[in-house]
């Protein structure tokens, strides 16, 4: 594309450079042809014939576009020759540059141009008839005769085509001279042949004028092949280049490869001066406006053209047309005036009935030469491929964007990612890693399923959003699947990843509003960076999804691979089956751990734990075992086994005069399967165990996920007389104010804060205000993690009712339990009907 000034042309003002040295040729030339001969003038009736053939002849049979100029092909040889033969050289010179005069006059040439070519011909006939006047006389229409009279026409022609030459090289460049020098080779033979015509004439005239007759109708036939010759020639170039600008525009891809295709070969068909396309802005595609013009070699992104003409093509869908021959808008022509444009051409681009540009030629190169019908008809032809071509490319550039980019996030999507990834590991940069963060949209299945996919779907847009606003400039955001959002870039290093993908974290995370409902988004973020994850995409992209999901087991944390990931992922898809085979064989036992109330250490129950011994990987962890049951669609067996086994127990202790509550934790998952309170009743009347001896505990995540989606199985389960209690309470974004409209009788502090009660006082002021608030909402508080007496004596102090942990008891299988009881219980302290209380707390 060409923007910049180019240097200033010569206007066609400066053309008289050259005609004033014409026309001093002109009157020195014919000022010794005046000294040398004895007839000066006459033969006027004779000179009126051959003026009015001169002027017939000097209309152009064939018409030649150099730049910006027509070169015309005439027969004005053929009455020339008898001028030169019968007239006396004066009047030759009179006569021929009269006709010179009229013709152009007549075809409306500019001043500059009308006297060029009048002292063009006054040169050319005056060299002429003064080389003529070297041998006289003539005699006869012999050898001799033909070749005085040849060189004599020979030299106006040599003055004709260096005028013409000189004056193009003044005005348009060098380059342009040469082009008329090139096109003139086939325009002197023709006037040549012209010449051997003229001199048959003449002998055929001076055998018997009777001859003219024959001779004017040969003239007329002449004219007529001439004219049908250069309508042939026309239509075959038109054709040609028709076939080359529609195989050209059609193998172009993209649209501004169109463009660069289409408007100089539009321009050099329709022999206009500008040719312009003109695509308004429409979606992703910003406005275009390119202009081809005849003496510049690349694309112009400015126009001479007022926009009001593209405008009144684009609101009536029709072709408008302003010039001499054909116009279909005639309000238009004063502007285009004003714009210096002689005529022009704009044309519709449709796609279907819509109009989707503009495509528009304007001044016909040459001052006699305008659009006709027919050109505006191959205009609508070239157009109508044009547009074909450019929905076609914009059809593929649809299809490629699609293809690379998600569709309801307009994000680059995993494909697109992993190209970028893989020519991002190809550069090795010192000092610098490839890092990718792997952002996990937190609780997406809940919101689908409570509030359906349009929810989710505007999740995931809110959260793209945010993302790609606080993402820094460099990287690339993509959605690399359904709810997991990839950011990579160049860092530092992987310490410099894993602070950037905290940072990213927290800028994220903000309350979202769906009408009457707040959700907190937060997401889970994987971190796997270059060279030390990975030398290829495809492994790169594997180890930071492990990443992520090794964070979700922690919610809101940031996890960086390690090779401890892979081996465990492999280890839980190694599980999958065997779970399944654990299950139907019985391997699964359940551990008990006791529950302890802290100011007279009474057992007031125990918390139920699956566990398992896998005969081959040993003792299997049960966040591994539980994720497998999830994914693998095992979930409810492994929960009702639980309950069963720990619903016999209870049975079985109450049967030996020692009622324990028990508790059974529950995934949030099962909250969404509207089925079982249905079985906890079933098992209930089963093992004729009261409901309030059953606890059921839902992890904080689980139950406060900012959807109703688990109120109505939590409303069912409480209709039962089951117990409910919040489990891991502290560690999500949820406040003890959210617990008032659950139906949940017990609160379970997480282990993390007591622990730390003893050291920190942030932890222990956590703790008590748990405690506090929960005590004036008419919640049990359990504190898990009671591991020392000073943390024991610490939640004595504010008040906390029960405790479980290490200070009282591992989880322990049902044997050790029995031992543990007969161990710890203190015979003496148990009245009939109370609770055995512990002994002494090792």
């Amino acid at each position: 594309m060409i923007g910049r000034n180019r240097s200033r042309r010569r206007s066609s003002e400066d053309a008289w450079i050259i005609t004033a040295p014409l026309a001093l040729v002109a009157v020195v030339c014919a000022t010794t042809t005046a000294l040398v001969v004895d007839e000066r003038f006459g033969r006027w009736p004779l000179a009126a014939l051959l003026l009015i053939l001169m002027i017939a002849a000097g209309l152009p049979l064939l018409s030649v576009i150099v730049r910006r100029q027509t070169l015309g092909v005439t027969i004005t040889e053929l009455p020339l020759v008898l001028a030169l033969y019968y007239l006396p050289p004066l009047t030759v010179v009179l006569a021929y540059t009269l006709a010179s005069l009229i013709v152009h006059v007549r075809q409306r040439m500019s001043a500059p141009k009308i006297w060029f070519n009048v002292a063009r011909a006054a040169a050319g006939a005056s060299l002429a008839t003064l080389v003529l006047q070297a041998f006289r006389p003539l005699s006869g229409v012999g050898p001799r005769t033909w070749g005085s009279i040849f060189v004599a026409v020979s030299m106006l022609l040599l003055v004709s085509v260096l005028a013409v030459t000189a004056v193009h090289t003044l005005l348009h460049g060098w380059q342009t001279g040469r082009g008329i020098l090139r096109t003139s080779k086939s325009g002197l033979l023709i006037s040549g042949i012209n010449v051997c015509l003229a001199l048959i004439v003449l002998m055929v005239v001076q055998a018997t004028w009777w001859s003219l007759l024959l001779l004017a109708a040969l003239g007329v036939g002449l004219a007529l092949v001439y004219r049908t010759y250069e309508q042939f020639f026309r239509q075959h170039r038109t054709l040609t280049d028709l076939y080359d600008l529609t195989r050209a525009v059609m193998e172009s891809g993209q649209s501004g490869a169109i463009a660069d295709a289409l408007l100089g070969r539009v321009r050099a068909l329709m022999q206009a001066e500008y040719a312009t396309l003109w695509l308004p802005a429409q979606g992703p595609y910003p406005e275009t406006l390119l202009t081809a013009r005849v003496d510049d070699p690349g694309l112009l992104d400015i126009v001479r053209t007022p926009p009001v003409v593209r405008e009144v093509v684009r609101k009536s869908g029709r072709s408008v047309a302003v010039g001499r021959i054909v116009t279909t808008d005639a309000t238009l022509r004063p502007l285009l005036t004003e714009h210096g444009i002689k005529d022009i051409v704009v044309v519709p681009l449709r796609s279907g009935q819509v109009v989707i540009g503009a495509l528009e030629v304007a001044n016909r190169l040459g001052d006699s030469n305008h659009f006709t019908a027919a050109d505006i008809a191959v205009f609508e032809t070239v157009a109508a491929h044009a547009a074909v071509a450019l929905e076609n490319s914009r059809l593929v550039d649809r299809l490629r964007h699609d293809a690379d980019h998600d569709t309801l996030t307009k994000l680059p999507n995993r494909r697109r990612l992993t190209a970028a990834v893989t020519e991002a590991v190809k550069i090795r940069a010192p000092g610098e890693a490839v890092a990718l963060l792997l952002f996990d949209v937190e609780r997406l299945r809940q919101v689908n399923e409570t509030l359906g996919h349009a929810a989710g779907d505007k999740v995931l847009i809110e959260v793209a959003k945010r993302l790609r606003a606080c993402a820094p400039s460099s990287a690339l955001v993509g959605r690399a699947g359904g709810d997991e959002f990839l950011v990579t870039l160049r860092l530092e290093s992987a310490e410099a990843a894993l602070e950037l993908a905290g940072q990213l974290r927290e800028q994220i995370r903000d309350e979202m509003v769906f009408d009457a409902l707040t959700l907190d988004v937060d997401t889970a973020v994987g971190v796997a960076v270059h060279p030390d994850h990975g030398s290829e995409a495809v492994a790169l992209l594997q180890r930071v999804d492990l990443a992520a999901t090794a964070a979700k087991s922690v919610p809101g944390s940031v996890q960086l691979y390690s090779p401890a990931l892979e081996s465990r992922l492999l280890r839980r898809l190694g599980l999958a089956g065997d779970l399944r085979r654990a299950l139907d064989d019985g391997e699964l036992e359940v551990y008990f751990q006791p529950k302890v109330t802290l100011r007279d250490r009474r057992l007031v129950g125990v918390e139920c734990l699956a566990r398992w011994e896998h005969p081959v990987h040993g003792t299997v962890a049960p966040e591994d075992f539980v994720a497998v049951a999830e994914h693998t669609g095992q979930l409810g067996r492994l929960t009702e086994f639980v309950l069963r086994e720990s619903l016999r127990y209870s049975r079985n202790w109450s049967h030996g005069e020692q009622p324990l509550a028990v508790s059974v934790n529950l995934a949030a998952r099962t909250l969404t399967d509207q089925h079982f309170p249905a079985l906890v009743r079933e098992l209930l009347d089963e093992y004729e165990v009261p409901p309030q001896r059953l606890t059921l505990e839902i992890t904080e995540s689980g139950v406060l996920d900012g959807t109703e989606r688990p109120m109505p199985t939590l409303r069912c389960l409480r209709d039962l007389g089951v117990r409910l209690s919040v489990d891991d309470f502290g560690t999500g974004n949820s406040s003890l104010a959210q617990l008032r409209r659950l139906p949940v009788n017990e609160v379970k502090v997480d282990r993390s804060f007591v622990q730390g009660m003893a050291t920190d006082p942030g932890d222990l002021a956590i703790v008590n205000a748990v405690v506090t608030l929960s005590q004036q909402f008419g919640l049990a508080v359990v504190a898990e993690g009671v591991e020392s007496e000073l943390t024991l004596e610490l939640l004595q102090d504010i008040g906390c009712e029960i405790g479980q942990g290490f200070l009282f008891s591992r989880p322990l299988p049902y044997e050790r339990l029995e031992a543990w009881f007969g161990a710890q219980a203190d015979p003496e302290g148990v009245a009939a009907g109370e609770l055995p209380r512990l002994r002494a707390v090792p």
